[in-house]
């Protein structure tokens, strides 16, 4: 992936000379897969060389710092279709895209592959009342559609809090009081494979703090051209949101996944298929509520009805997959054609369907009442 980054320059020049919106939003997506994967790294190593406790919060934290970073550059700029297709996108791309290439690559080489069962299955509950707070909102939205959007707004808010409470609870759970379900320190090869062996304290904070200044930039870049993109490529922003973007943002978790399952872990690559859905749902998409208020631009948790029955349907496939604790290459073929499914009638949805009534604005847009 460290050839990408060539793509770094190639995009700023793109940006800086005006050029054409596809190639600048070719540009910077292939930058930033590359630039996200060393955000991974040194997070990784971090959280090893900074003790179990504090170590597994700031991997929680920044597991998904890549994602994150663009939503928040496309919130800024008043995208809240695709900064929801975008959420709607990890969630769906990481227990169908992630887990289901990671137990079919792992299926092929071992005919059955065991993991915990139980982690996964509070990973699975989790990710269920996820589905539940994206599906209230929506069936609120039909109840009270005749009333001021302040009441969908406020209902948002109070929904974001309960599910950042649970997250931090989440992260008692998994790092102190049940921490033996979960996989422990990681091994030599492991660490190899990951590229966080060898590396020193220093390097890891410096590599970060470029990475993450980078995809700033990069995903200021991407947003900047998605609008015009979208329309010259004749796809919809909700598409650009659920498929290309959440692509971008997991591609590094897709390939560290996909290894640990070929050498037999599928503890660890059943925690970063599961666990960075988890972090999606409970910590990124209720943080991004509150940014949209620090931004003025509050944003809701009313998402269309077919990316709400598109999250339902890929934690409900999930749950049924991982509930005996052990898979096999044909469970990860019917993984990835959920996804095509879901990614196929994305990208049939027209235009005019693909925004819910009664979303929240783009920007200079008047509120409805």
């Amino acid at each position: 992936m460290n050839l990408l980054l060539v793509f770094v320059p190639i995009a700023a020049v793109l940006e800086f000379t005006h050029g054409n919106p596809i190639m600048i939003f070719t540009a910077s997506a292939l930058a930033i897969i590359p630039l996200a994967g060393w955000m991974g790294r040194a997070t990784e190593h971090l959280a090893e060389k900074l003790g179990e406790g504090v170590g597994g919060l700031l991997n929680a934290t920044f597991g998904n710092a890549a994602e994150l970073i663009i939503a928040l550059m496309a919130l800024r700029k008043g995208l809240f279709e695709v900064v929801k297709a975008s959420i709607t996108g990890s969630i769906i791309g990481n227990i169908l895209l992630v887990l289901g290439l990671s137990i079919l690559a792992g299926g092929v080489k071992f005919p059955r592959q065991k993991f915990n069962a139980t982690a996964a299955a509070l990973g699975s509950t989790m990710l269920a009342l996820s589905a539940i707070a994206l599906l209230l909102p929506a069936i609120f939205h039909l109840i009270v559609r005749n009333y001021p959007v302040e009441r969908e707004q406020n209902l948002s808010f109070e929904i974001a809090i309960v599910l950042i409470i649970v997250y931090v609870l989440s992260l008692v759970f998994s790092l102190k009081t049940h921490a033996h379900l979960y996989v422990g320190n990681m091994e030599k090869e492991e660490e190899e494979a990951i590229g966080t062996h060898g590396w020193s304290q220093t390097r890891s904070v410096v590599t970060l703090l470029i990475a993450t200044v980078l995809v700033a930039v990069m995903s200021e870049f991407l947003v900047g051209a998605v609008e015009a993109a979208s329309h010259q490529l004749g796809l919809t922003e909700i598409f650009v949101g659920v498929i290309l973007v959440a692509i971008i943002g997991n591609a590094a978790e897709h390939s560290t996944a996909v290894l640990m399952a070929l050498k037999n872990k599928m503890d660890l690559a059943i925690n970063i298929a599961i666990g960075s859905s988890m972090q999606v749902a409970l910590f990124v998409a209720p943080a991004l509520v509150f940014a949209s208020y620090a931004f003025g631009k509050p944003m809701d948790l009313h998402f269309t009805i077919l990316e709400v029955v598109a999250v339902v349907a890929a934690v409900a496939v999930m749950t049924l997959i991982v509930q005996d604790g052990e898979s096999n290459w044909m469970e990860g073929v019917l993984l990835l054609a959920v996804y095509i499914i879901l990614g196929l009638t994305f990208y049939f949805l027209p235009e005019t369907t693909a925004v819910p009534a009664g979303v929240a604005p783009a920007a200079g847009a008047v509120a409805p009442h």
